[in-house]
């Protein structure tokens, strides 16, 4: 007699979780994580010279025309100081 109220309910339950999970994406690539083991990761191993993704390096022209550095903070002169010219008192 509860029995059957019992497997109703762990159904419902199954039936909303299964819902939840699919829109949730649990379920969208099956196939992705099989593909993935084939993909190159070891790109931080091949020497820079050998990379071709790197932007190329043109160390030729910055050494023929060389731009003077610019101090991006300039210096500050100290702040007089208050107490110098005041007169003190005992």
């Amino acid at each position: 007699m509860i029995l059957v109220p019992l497997v109703l309910i762990v159904v419902a339950l199954g039936i909303a979780l299964f819902s939840w999970a699919v829109k949730n994406g649990q379920y969208d690539d099956l196939e992705g994580p099989a593909h993935r083991i084939l993909y190159d990761d070891d790109k931080d191993m091949i020497p820079d010279e050998a990379r071709t993704d790197l932007p190329t390096d043109n160390s030729d022209e910055k050494s023929s025309n060389p731009e003077p550095e610019l101090d991006p903070k300039p210096k500050e002169e100290p702040a007089p100081d208050p107490d110098k010219d005041s007169p003190k008192h005992p």
